[in-house]
């Protein structure tokens, strides 16, 4: 098939996609009269029909073709002018025309459909073998808005074609982009891993005081490349579809795993004071390693943005079936503006540039939270900030 015939054959199914189609057929020959209306695609080489309403037999159907010099629309297509014939035997410029005794018409009525860009499309085309009073000014002007929205529709389902076209690829580089970021992340987590291995055996060797500040700085830089990889990775996975995986125990009990984030951020950052209150009556329905990956955001999060004069408070409780785990930082009110989009990924406030995040940890703790039927919240005003999450615990049973 030749590109040409492709393109028409897209056309005439444009045109059967416009719901009104039918409808605006069906008012032509009701209301004037007509027993054949159709929407026609006129090129160059070619005449056909793309909407087709037939109440005289005149033998064409959608994709019906007609020789294109035995049209007058061949003519309408070059002047782009209406053509109107009340009755053929009275008409002083078609009378004897070699078009209406070959279809057999007598009146007949056509007018330009004009593409946005001022391309010709083709017609909008009645005929009747009867004389009919066409030439008015009514019925002129109400083919000529069925001609407009004809155009309009065409365009609009040409943006909705192209729209979707650019979604599509869109979504395909997303795609890729997530699965490069997705390999890279996994590959990136064995050399930061080495270098965090090695750090720690340095540390157990006797190290001047010098040696053993840079030392720490390796420990507590890997410590955070390994964070941002691990918030990369979950986030590329669930954009791709599988979201935050869970391995749940109905009998968790989640002190040890708070105690040991505490323990591991209070390396890295010795000189920041965290309050606890732990009162964990019930075990916990959770997976312990994402409730202490949500922990650890939160809480790196309040070190980073805290004041550092005063204490991170931790409250952890589990009883009467739920688990509600908060931490409280002092420090700068969140703005309003940077509220409404927290826990959303890759939302950083200015602030936020000057630290080196990617703006992925809340929105990774969020999904957390979800993932286990719970929600985070964040209450921020002048004394204090607060994260807090509110889960289901499930009592376990004896």
């Amino acid at each position: 098939m030749k590109n040409s015939d492709i393109n028409i054959q897209s056309d005439v199914d444009a045109v059967n996609s416009i719901s009104i189609v039918p409808t605006l057929l069906q008012v032509i020959c009701r209301t004037m009269g007509m027993g054949f209306a159709v929407i026609a695609r006129v090129t160059e080489e070619k005449w056909v029909a793309c909407a087709v309403l037939d109440e005289i037999q005149f033998g064409l159907e959608p994709g019906g073709e007609l020789k294109l010099e035995t049209t007058i629309c061949n003519e309408i297509r070059m002047s782009q002018e209406a053509v109107i014939i009340d009755n053929v035997d009275q008409d002083e410029v078609f009378f004897g025309h070699p078009t209406p005794a070959m279809y057999g018409f007598k009146s007949y009525i056509s007018i330009p459909i004009i593409r946005r860009d001022g391309s010709f499309f083709g017609t909008l085309c009645a005929i009747d073998p009867k004389p009919a009073n066409l030439n008015t000014p009514e019925t002129i002007g109400l083919f000529k808005l069925f001609a407009d929205l004809i155009s309009f529709h065409l365009d609009t389902v040409d943006q909705i074609a192209i729209s979707q076209k650019k979604l599509l690829e869109e979504l395909e580089t997303a795609k890729v982009r997530e699965q490069f970021i997705a390999i890279l992340g996994h590959d990136l987590l064995n050399p930061v891993g080495a270098v965090f291995g090695c750090s720690q055996l340095l540390l157990e060797m006797p190290l001047d005081e010098e040696a053993a500040v840079y030392v720490n700085i390796i420990k507590r830089s890997c410590s955070r490349m390994a964070e941002l990889i691990r918030n990369v990775l979950d986030f590329a996975r669930g954009r791709m579809g599988n979201g935050i995986t869970l391995k749940r125990n109905a009998d968790e009990l989640l002190e040890k795993t708070l105690t040991q984030v505490i323990t591991e951020l209070g390396i890295i950052w010795p000189d920041r004071d965290i309050e606890t209150q732990f009162d964990l009556e019930e075990p916990v329905d959770c997976d312990d390693r994402r409730i202490a990956q949500l922990f650890s955001n939160l809480l790196g999060n309040a070190i980073t943005h805290g004041k550092k004069d005063t204490p991170i408070r931790v409250k952890a409780i589990s009883g009467k079936g739920e688990f509600v785990l908060s931490v409280a930082n002092a420090g700068n009110k969140i703005p309003v503006a940077a509220m409404n989009h927290l826990f959303k990924p890759f939302s950083r406030g200015e602030e936020d540039l000057t630290k080196g995040g990617l703006g992925l940890g809340l929105y990774i703790a969020s999904e957390i939270a979800n993932a286990h039927g719970g929600k985070l919240d964040v209450e921020s005003s002048h004394e204090e900030t607060k994260f807090t999450l509110r889960m289901a615990a499930k009592q376990a049973v004896a």
